[in-house]
């Protein structure tokens, strides 16, 4: 079965004549730094070539650089070296491309040994060829959501759910439209839920400010959150039902054992490398934790079930996509990106927070008679531009893997590479989204980048397993909450901004995420 995705017309692509013009150009290509010496090209038999703007001709076929070295030994080195280096991941990846002189390299991913059974990947690198990962003609992405190793299904009730499904597979068209029909059911509740909630926030926010000289984010964003998906999904506000406030601390625990082989907690090195690189925490230990938000969805989703069955699903496999849905997808994906957006704002000064104030209330003022609107949104253009740029420099999710279903050729700019049939392709998206040879200043955030011409660029955001430029449909892998995503984190900054002129912010270090505390809440003037 297939369908069309969920339509937010207000968030679709389009240029508006009366936008204003950046600041920002778009970043002409210039000749490349990075240098091959001559070899002879691989004789290997391709059948297709991968990777945007594949029409030039003159690239040299290279052979991908990079080994995986000797087995076993490699690859716990390069993921000690990936955890505990000096820089961290970025300086991983860093490092290897200054090694191989390409964007293009063989390496051995996390966690390897005793979880992987193969680390080795082929890693893309940039904005070019990096493309090839969305491309399901191309690339097989069964159980490939968390990359060289897939979680126990005894985390998800013994069921494959959607993120971990090819859209090849029979299941994958039913539960993507399952996904559409929760989105759609909930837009009109969207913006209201969003305003009733994100105030509580505020007013809690500067309670504690007030009481204390500053304001902890994460822990009450995390509330904020959950309470926030419940009402606007489900009619149910969590706090009100059996699961009260743990929501956020039992999804916390649940997700820990999913990824837990990916994640650095800070701990020292001979504590986490046992505990969480090496061997699979038992599923066991969370169950009673996952039991509890079963049994809440279960009770809240009636509608949802319903539509379920009737595009041929079992009840008991609906609830847990639903779960793993809001829980996993939406709420990880919110616990990430607001604190990542509040940091870059917070850096920007006084100076954004003043245009970006008079913009929203002016537009709220004259194109949404007081309110928040999609119509209003439209005539934020610098409002949107700070929300894709909190997007692109630090999208929520980093990782991005396929398996190539044939003999293919990738393009990076600066040489053509052959990859065989079943070689993992990874691709690490803070650099593809911060490709020199496409965005100019690409290690900082430029507010105004994505305003007037720079919306040229929005076909390299691509946070959503897919280019910002594309819709989410059944029959491709892109976050099928793709609008949903940018609209609430449009409203967020609206209702940031709605209510102060500016703030303030301290900035730690955080397993996902940005650990944000506030030191001053700056009340709008009337």
């Amino acid at each position: 079965m297939s369908t069309s995705s969920l339509t937010f017309p207000s968030l679709h692509h389009h240029r508006k004549n009366n936008l204003p013009t950046s600041k920002t150009t778009i970043h002409r290509r210039r000749p490349t730094t990075i240098r091959f010496s001559a070899t002879s090209p691989d004789t290997t038999t391709t059948t297709t070539t991968t990777g945007s703007n594949t029409d030039n001709k003159n690239l040299p076929i290279r052979p991908i650089p990079g080994s995986y070295g000797i087995p076993f030994y490699q690859p716990l080195k390069d993921r000690f070296e990936y955890f505990y280096g000096p820089g961290g991941r970025d300086e991983f990846f860093k490092t290897r491309v200054q090694k191989h002189q390409s964007t293009v390299f063989r390496t051995n991913m996390p966690p390897g040994p005793f979880i992987s059974k193969n680390p080795n990947v082929v890693v893309l690198l940039d904005a070019k060829s990096f493309p090839t990962l969305f491309d399901v003609t191309k690339v097989e992405k069964k159980d490939l959501f968390t990359g060289t190793y897939m979680p126990s299904t005894e985390l998800t009730g013994g069921h494959r759910v959607l993120s971990y499904l090819d859209p090849s597979e029979p299941k994958y068209a039913p539960l993507k439209n399952m996904v559409f029909f929760m989105l759609k059911n909930s837009i009109k509740k969207i913006i209201p839920e969003f305003q009733k909630t994100y105030n509580e926030l505020f007013d809690e926010l500067e309670a504690e400010l007030s009481n204390k000289g500053k304001a902890f984010f994460n822990d009450v964003g995390e509330q904020t959150a959950f309470r926030f998906l419940g009402r606007a999904y489900l009619n149910t506000n969590p706090e009100e039902t059996k699961i009260g406030k743990d929501g956020p601390k039992l999804i916390g625990t649940w997700v820990l054992f999913n990824l837990g082989p990916l994640l650095r907690l800070g701990l020292p090195w001979f504590v986490e490398e046992p505990l969480l690189h090496t061997f699979r925490l038992p599923a066991a230990l969370v169950k009673k934790n996952y039991n509890k938000l079963y049994d809440f969805f279960e009770s809240c989703s009636g509608e949802i079930i319903e539509h379920a069955k009737s595009l041929g699903l079992e009840k008991d496999e609906a609830v847990h996509n639903i779960l793993f849905t809001l829980c996993f997808n939406t709420f990880g994906g919110i616990k990430i990106l607001f604190p990542n957006t509040l940091k870059w704002l917070g850096r920007a000064g006084t100076n954004l927070h003043t245009q970006l104030a008079e913009e929203i209330r002016n537009a709220i003022k004259v194109h949404g008679g007081g309110k928040v609107t999609m119509a209003a949104m439209e005539q934020m253009p610098l409002m949107k531009s700070v929300v894709y740029e909190s997007l692109r420099i630090e999208p929520p999710v980093a990782l991005q893997y396929g398996k190539a279903k044939k003999d293919m050729t990738i393009e990076s700019h600066d040489a053509v590479f052959k990859v065989k049939e079943g070689e993992m392709l990874f691709g690490y998206q803070p650099f593809a989204t911060k490709d020199p040879k496409i965005f100019d200043r690409p290690e900082e955030s430029v507010p105004d980048r994505f305003v007037g011409e720079g919306e040229k660029l929005l076909k390299y955001v691509t946070w959503s397993n897919g280019p910002e430029t594309e819709t989410p449909t059944a029959g491709n892998k892109q976050c099928a909450g793709k609008d949903f995503v940018v609209l609430i984190t449009r409203l967020f900054v609206i209702e940031l901004f709605r209510r102060y002129d500016s703030f303030d912010i301290e900035v730690g270090a955080s397993p996902l995420g940005a650990k944000i505390t506030l030191t001053s809440l700056k009340r709008a003037r009337v």
